[in-house]
């Protein structure tokens, strides 16, 4: 039997404005099958789920659910039917996901079923991460300067990336009851990421991560050489510098102009945020296009221009493009760094712009003191927060979900 929830059935969030916005994360196989989801979510103080559309491969635990304790998603898929209209003659496209109890339109049942409820629903879209996809097509994977392939990750420098994330982000949203959209690996993926039987926690540095996660694939070298600088004289670089971070300190956190040159640094990152901001104005006029009304467009981003993976750096263009409604930061550790980075972006985002806390309750992280962590990223300039995981976390994630909430409004009083 699933845990019973401790919380109060009335929900917090009556009468909230935009800035009390308080988001948890599910994905559709949560919702399904568990008659008690939706009100458990408002109980906890939320004002919306987040709700996956399109997800990458995952094992997951599913404490609440009547019917089942673990779910196993294979490959990457869109829990939508994959129409033939939408994707006839695209290099990449997506399979369709399967839940357990069969749903051929899992998201959108379920995101109905949350909508019923008084809740927000945001299509929660995961785009540039796809093993399957990366495995098949390894010509648009990312490729570090040791030619070593990341399958997992697509390059945002191939057109066919490019059109195959806007026309997943467009099918996550077509004819689906959703209030917003939340786009995720939104850029490039790079070395430490999520592949199979992850073995790289701990081995690489900063420093090291930021240089084995710079793509020299095709597509980027011939943009390297359009901005002026040899290809295979960055490449040397780069791995000069790799071997220079490997007898160093574990810790070493010099910038990467420091360990390839100013020259090469510059044309990297202009090459990668311009890839980015092209498939973000890609991805996001095809949701606006798909949608069936206005929609609050969320980011997962990161303070550091240099950072990768789900949460993509944000260049000048993506801090003052004007369709994000908010920023979304990774937010699961307490310490100073994590408020400093709000603080950062909260000063250089375009004016109106939320600025979105995305925490944890699982794991060691989870363990925090959550209510002063997220009374700190509120008075560091988070204007939301964003609460991981509804579906994994089993009743004391969520006591600990209900008091981050209770905290936030406080913070606000």
């Amino acid at each position: 039997m699933p845990p019973t929830s401790t919380t109060s059935s009335t929900p917090e969030h009556a009468g909230d404005s935009p800035a009390q916005r308080v988001v948890g994360y599910a994905y559709p196989w949560d919702v399904l099958g568990d008659d008690g989801f939706p009100d458990r979510a408002r109980s906890l103080g939320l004002t919306g789920v987040a709700l996956a559309a399109s997800y990458h491969s995952t094992r997951a635990a599913t404490p609440w659910h009547p019917a089942h304790q673990l779910v196993e998603a294979p490959h990457a898929a869109l829990y939508r039917p994959v129409r033939e209209e939408a994707w006839a003659g695209a290099l990449l496209r997506p399979v369709a996901g399967r839940v357990p109890d069969g749903t051929p339109d899992a998201f959108a049942e379920a995101a109905g079923r949350l909508r019923a409820a008084g809740l927000e629903v945001d299509a929660w879209t995961i785009l540039a991460h796809s093993t399957r996809l990366g495995t098949a097509h390894p010509q648009v994977a990312v490729v570090n300067c040791f030619g070593d392939r990341y399958s997992y990750a697509l390059c945002p420098s191939s057109a066919a990336v490019r059109e195959y994330c806007a026309t997943l982000a467009a099918e996550a949203v077509r004819d689906a009851p959703v209030t917003g959209v939340s786009l995720e690996a939104l850029g490039t993926l790079g070395v430490t990421h999520n592949a199979a039987h992850e073995k790289t926690a701990g081995a690489f540095g900063p420093a090291l991560e930021r240089l084995l996660s710079v793509c020299c694939c095709a597509g980027c070298r011939e943009a390297w050489e359009r901005e002026g600088a040899a290809a295979g004289e960055v490449v040397a670089a780069l791995r000069r510098g790799v071997r220079q971070l490997q007898d160093a300190a574990p810790d070493d956190a010099r910038e990467v102009a420091d360990l390839v040159g100013e020259d090469a640094s510059r044309v990297v990152l202009e090459v990668r945020h311009a890839f980015a901001d092209e498939l973000r104005a890609r991805v996001l006029a095809a949701v606006s296009a798909a949608a069936p009304g206005p929609l609050r467009v969320t980011v997962h981003a990161a303070a550091d221009p240099w950072a990768t993976g789900p949460n993509t750096g944000l260049g000048e263009r993506a801090l003052a493009d004007p369709a994000v409604d908010a920023q979304l930061l990774h937010a699961w550790s307490a310490a100073p760094a994590t408020a400093a980075a709000v603080a950062a972006v909260r000063t250089a985002v375009r004016a109106g712009a939320g600025v979105g806390a995305y925490v944890t309750v699982l794991g060691a992280e989870g363990g925090q003191d959550l209510p002063a962590h997220v009374a700190a990223l509120r008075a560091a300039g988070a204007s939301e927060l964003h609460l991981y995981h509804l579906g994994l976390a089993g009743r004391h994630g969520h006591e600990r979900m209900a008091a981050a909430a209770r905290a936030w409004r406080a913070a606000a009083a």
